[in-house]
């Protein structure tokens, strides 16, 4: 099976804004450069900071507790290391991840939950992301299976619900579910497919709007039988990779 890579995308704050790739050297065993390499602690958080590591989503800001995020758009300047956000109900924010959270803080309060889940610091721990998997992984997702889910629903349906990494087109709908341990050669790189994503409310929000408006999990129920979609890979040959890359299927 072949197809082509139609878009990257990487995370740099788990659940806070999204920046599209024109390409991207992928490591053996490593995240997607800079994706989720930071996240929002909550004032629940057991995330700790005398020993940082990967921590489970639920200890983070995300959007399944607070749609509003959803509607964030993101650039990093690695060479500055200087942020930029966005959202429609805020006026735009740049800062230093390294040094300057506390501005993050106050800039997300008016979309946040008060309270104990209320936002209280960005962290980040040494050499990987916070992916949503217990390893280093990077998303692949399908555009024909974004499309046949629209199609079911009734409704358009952004591909950046999803907060994949890597969208493939050329594939019968839902093909990847199906590809849990073979390898995908993409560009210069090989990946090996581990598992499949099962997702959760954060997809039933907007992302122009960070407003609830659509039953994703419903409609995945009723299409593949779970609430899964997209497969988390891991990489096992670097290579570099961009926008029009073939695939194979292995």
């Amino acid at each position: 099976m072949t197809g082509t890579l139609a878009h990257i995308f990487r995370h740099p704050i788990k659940a806070h804004g999204r920046e599209a790739l024109a390409s991207v050297l992928l490591s053996a065993g490593a995240c997607l450069p800079w994706d989720r390499h930071w996240a929002v602690a909550h004032g629940r958080s057991k995330f700790d900071a005398d020993a940082p590591g990967w921590t489970p989503c639920s200890q983070f800001q995300r959007g399944a507790r607070t749609p509003a995020l959803m509607a964030i758009e993101a650039r990093y300047d690695e060479a500055a290391r200087v942020m930029r956000l966005t959202h429609p109900a805020l006026a735009p924010l740049e800062f230093r991840p390294e040094s300057e959270g506390a501005a993050l803080i106050e800039w997300l309060a008016p979309i946040s939950p008060e309270g104990d889940f209320r936002p209280v610091a960005l962290v980040s721990a040494p050499g990987r992301g916070m992916t949503d998997s217990e390893f280093p992984s990077i998303s692949l997702n399908s555009l024909s299976s974004n499309a046949a889910l629209a199609q079911h629903m009734g409704v358009d349906l952004s591909i950046h619900r999803w907060r994949g990494n890597l969208w493939l087109e050329g594939f019968e709908p839902f093909a990847e579910l199906n590809w849990i341990g073979r390898e995908v050669r993409i560009g210069a790189a090989l990946l090996r497919v581990e598992e499949r994503i099962g997702r959760c409310k954060a997809t039933t929000a907007n992302p122009a709007t960070g407003k609830v408006d659509a039953d994703t999990l419903a409609g995945l129920r009723a299409v593949v039988g779970a609430q899964d979609f997209g497969v988390y890979a891991v990489v096992i040959s670097p290579g570099r990779i961009a926008p029009g890359d073939r695939i194979e299927v292995l």
